[in-house]
């Protein structure tokens, strides 16, 4: 049973700004795959809710004349995973987005209320942190532009203002351009399930050599987080086997995840490892190199 207070579907995003400034209490929905269910909990009881759900402006993607890759923040995954520019140029995303919930909740689901709801487990997070994405919010006060890195600034709490709207996920050319990344995420099941821990890495990768390393976590500290001690580490170094070996052994020395029911702080310190080499592996293999024997 829901508790609404009131529901407005708004007609633009000036407009859905102008509603929640409006009313102190209001909430901005799209998907709402996981407010209705803090409503059913009752967490939000009698809340008020503005959508905006299928606003053209903040829906679908689209490849900008300089090269940046723009999605709109209402843009279900399922969309998100099919998009032709997104198979294109970075599979990655598409791949995490195919990760996420089951078929039902990928067609309802949006990638901006993924990254919104704060969560260190939200799929989209680690690709979009190696994809250098920007993130631009529209709110009473004008438009922000946010790293991505600066958007998440606790468990389940983001910099977004409450009468904010974000609107467009931004990855610039160079962040992708003679790139290959892969994302893995470990669960218990292979559907409906939220990540124990999520990786993704990329590279850039010149004569056999790691020209550029870029690796991201979800659930491997309080909010989705690069690696940068990692990252500087690898650089340089040749696609070998000894160089996945001690990605795999920096990583656990860089990362903090927690013990919870789902797995203990030393299970996922010793996955994160596995899962590392895995993902350079797979973005070696990409890129079109291979991993030679030191």
């Amino acid at each position: 049973m829901f508790d609404v207070g009131s529901f407005y579907r708004a007609q633009s995003v000036e407009d859905a700004v102008r509603a929640l400034a409006a009313d102190p209490c209001a909430l901005p929905v799209c998907g709402g795959t996981d407010l209705w269910v803090r409503n059913r909990e009752g967490r939000d009881s009698g809340a008020s809710y503005v959508s905006i759900q299928g606003l053209p402006e903040i829906t679908g993607v689209r490849l900008d004349p300089d090269g940046d890759i723009v999605i709109g923040a209402a843009t279900c995954f399922r969309d998100v995973a099919e998009d032709p520019i997104v198979q294109k140029f970075i599979p990655m995303l598409g791949e995490a987005a195919e990760e996420v919930g089951s078929p039902q909740i990928r067609n309802v689901a949006t990638i901006g209320g993924n990254l919104c709801n704060g969560a260190t487990s939200a799929d989209s997070a680690p690709s979009l942190l190696i994809l250098n994405a920007l993130l631009v919010l529209k709110g009473s006060g004008g438009e922000r532009r946010i790293p991505v890195e600066e958007f998440h600034t606790g468990p389940g709490r983001t910099c977004r203002l409450r009468e904010e709207i974000l609107c467009e996920i931004r990855i610039p050319r160079s962040a992708y351009q003679n790139r290959h990344g892969a994302y893995i995420k470990y669960g218990k099941r292979n559907a409906m399930e939220i990540a124990t821990l999520g990786c993704a890495a990329l590279v850039h990768l010149k004569e056999q050599k790691l020209a550029e390393v870029r690796i991201a976590y979800g659930v491997a500290a309080p909010t989705p987080v690069r690696c940068g001690k990692t990252e500087e580490i690898l650089t340089g170094l040749p696609a070998h086997r000894e160089t996945l070996e001690r990605a795999a052994q920096c990583i656990r020395g860089e990362i903090t995840p927690r013990s919870s029911w789902r797995a203990s702080r030393e299970f996922r310190l010793h996955i994160a490892g596995e899962m590392l080499k895995r993902a350079l592996a797979e973005a070696i293999r990409r890129a079109g190199g291979h991993i030679d024997e030191a």
